[in-house]
């Protein structure tokens, strides 16, 4: 569906729109309890509510297990305190499901202990959320969220408290598939846009994609999105048969959509034939929900059993 909604050429612009409310409440599929099932699950099917997503902070970025939001248990609440920053859809969603420390970091075990996941009204009393200019995907508000003594139900702890970061990576992992498969269809639609115009366009007496420079590229484009497809239709099998690593969630399209508008000259950087539109999205798939550089320690150190590729304290 995903990718029908990007390749139309909506893009992440589209995409994003949805995708949070599909992916997002994995962790409740998987740990919620069947009441806590049927109270938010149900509302979100129905389309009565949407939610978003509030991991990333100004100062851990993809450093998760360093984020400094917190929540102290105060009777039948918990009491938030923090900012997360990135928060697409924070303008229009009743519900977020938000990763804070109930364990300070020096004061757990482990870094991936003491942090919990809740699933609550976004009380825009207590949260202050400001938007976010950007350079693409300009459909879908970008946030920053500021909040302090904000209370939350504990009834709306998901699982135990401090297993919060195992359970969200259940969503990460499922959001690192639906992203790959929005960017590998970006990648189609920049592709199909590119062969007409070069069908169409003639240089020289001839129509451009007659010529190897222009042809090559874009046939080397197709055989690299149809990898990237069949890559991500895999990791989309694994993670429905229950496999918990990411290595197969990791891959996505760039290099189609630059083809794109080099393909079309001068025009591509014309907003009037879309591919510069589909350049700026599809850089986005680059950054977030992971950065390349982070899908490769990954599979280095998962897969090829490398050493660890970069310092830091376990």
């Amino acid at each position: 569906m995903l990718q029908t909604i990007s390749e139309s050429g909506a893009g992440v612009n589209g995409a994003s729109s949805v995708h949070m409310n599909i992916f997002g409440l994995e962790p409740v599929v998987k740990f919620g309890s069947k009441a806590q099932k049927q109270r938010w699950l149900v509302p979100l099917i129905e389309g009565k509510e949407r939610a978003c997503f509030g991991v990333t902070e100004p100062n851990s970025g993809l450093d998760t297990l360093r984020l400094q939001s917190s929540a102290k248990r105060d009777g039948d609440f918990y009491r938030l305190k923090g900012s997360k920053v990135f928060i697409s859809t924070a303008q229009v969603a009743e519900k977020i499901l938000i990763l804070v420390r109930t364990t300070p970091l020096d004061q757990a075990t482990k870094p991936n202990h003491g942090l919990s996941l809740f699933y609550t009204d976004l009380d825009r009393s207590a949260v202050k959320i400001t938007e976010i200019p950007k350079m693409g995907r300009l459909a879908v508000d970008t946030n920053s969220l500021l909040f302090e003594d904000w209370k939350v139900p504990v009834s709306d702890l998901i699982g135990n408290e401090g297993d919060g970061f195992k359970m969200i990576m259940h969503g990460m992992n499922a959001e690192r598939v639906l992203v790959g498969a929005e960017a590998l269809e970006i990648g189609y639609a920049a592709l199909r846009r590119s062969s007409a115009y070069a069908s169409e366009r003639v240089i020289f007496g001839n129509p451009i994609g007659k010529y190897q420079g222009i042809q090559h590229p874009l046939a080397e484009c197709w055989m690299n999105l149809e990898s990237a497809r069949l890559m991500i239709y895999l990791a989309a099998r694994l993670y429905d048969q229950g496999y918990g690593d990411g290595e197969y969630a990791n891959a996505a399209a760039f290099n189609a959509a630059e083809r794109a508008v080099m393909s079309h000259g001068g025009m591509g950087y014309a907003k009037e034939y879309h591919v510069e539109r589909y350049l700026r999205e599809a850089t986005l798939a680059r950054i977030a929900p992971i950065s390349g550089e982070m899908i490769k320690k990954h599979i280095g150190q998962k897969v090829l059993g490398l050493p660890k590729s970069y310092y830091g304290r376990e």
